[in-house]
């Protein structure tokens, strides 16, 4: 693979999509700064209370500086600073929206204008043309959200601690000496090959639609799966008249259709494995964060993560082959 035509395509791939891939997120991300931070600014300014009970130990304020136990500074700490990319969900939500809109367009909308015929004639591959949408949607709508994801929520700590300090406790130094400040950035982007394996079903699924429907597209690409889940359930239905049971084919046919329509969603592959990541249950120890990449790469250990990106790799040859052999829209 020329490495050098693989980055003009990624590069050519940002700029059709800029608006979606890029300004999206960045209008999503002022406003999350704006909104929540203002909240934060005029609730603790205007409604402060003059004492916090912080696991067990209650502390006065009223504006003055005070000396916290180190413990409970360090309590504070590990919360806040383990726990502030929570503010970027509303961003990684609009991540799984762009990159199903991007997929089912990508292959659909050079056919409906006719630039699939001066894309042919670059010296350019049709596999590495639907390779590049394919890391696009994968890999590089994800680092922007987990940039712009990373940078409003350091901002968004900023002010919480900026307000708590002027309300008389001091978190900047307990904050900045948290290693969990400096990890869930990293911890964000050691999940990407996570992400990528679990949504590759969805996006080869949605490339091969958008490479061979003539027309509406969204269409086809949720309509088929659900027709085929209620001739699941009508032939489980039917089968149970003369077997007198039900045929137990309605788990994999739910099961398949999810895969093939969620799989963009950050974090569904827990809904797959069926084991919630521990930080979302604190425990003695407050959350532990590190537990969401443990957790989340011990679900590539199943058969259906590896079933899924077979299935997923083959939609993908399958879509460069359609395209291969489009020479109109």
């Amino acid at each position: 693979m020329n490495t050098k035509t693989m980055k003009w395509l990624l590069q050519r791939e940002f700029w059709e999509y800029k608006g979606s891939m890029f300004w999206a997120p960045v209008i999503v991300a002022v406003l999350l700064v704006v909104l929540m931070g203002g909240g934060l600014l005029y609730g603790l300014a205007q409604h402060f209370p003059s004492q916090l009970t912080i696991d067990g130990y209650t502390v006065q304020t009223g504006g003055k500086t005070i000396r916290v136990a180190l413990d409970v500074q360090k309590r504070i700490a590990l919360i806040a600073s383990g726990t502030y990319l929570g503010a970027a969900v509303p961003l990684f939500g609009l991540l799984a929206v762009v990159v199903f809109s991007y997929c089912l367009g990508t292959l659909h909308d050079e056919q409906r204008d006719r630039s699939i015929l001066f894309w042919k004639s670059l010296p350019v591959s049709d596999s590495m043309t639907v390779l590049s949408k394919a890391a696009t949607a994968m890999i590089v709508a994800p680092l922007i959200t987990i940039v712009l994801g990373t940078v409003s929520s350091l901002i968004l700590l900023f002010i919480l601690c900026l307000v708590t300090s002027l309300n008389g406790i001091d978190m900047f130094g307990a904050v900045l000496g948290s290693p969990d400040l400096y990890l869930s950035p990293l911890r964000l982007l050691a999940l990407l090959p996570v992400y990528v394996v679990w949504a590759l079903p969805t996006v080869g699924w949605l490339m091969l639609v958008s490479s061979w429907a003539r027309s509406k597209p969204i269409l086809w690409a949720v309509g088929v799966p659900l027709v085929g889940l209620l001739i699941a359930k009508w032939v489980s239905l039917a089968m149970g008249e003369f077997a007198g049971e039900p045929l137990n084919i309605w788990h994999y046919a739910t099961d398949t259709v999810a895969r093939l329509l969620t799989g963009v969603v950050p974090g569904i592959w827990y809904t797959f494995t069926g084991n919630g990541p521990a930080a979302l249950r604190p425990g003695d120890n407050g959350f532990d964060p590190g537990s969401l990449v443990t957790s989340s790469y011990a679900t590539l250990g199943t058969a259906d993560a590896w079933i899924g990106v077979a299935i997923g790799a083959a939609m993908l040859y399958a879509a460069m082959r359609l395209r291969r052999y489009r020479d109109e829209g």
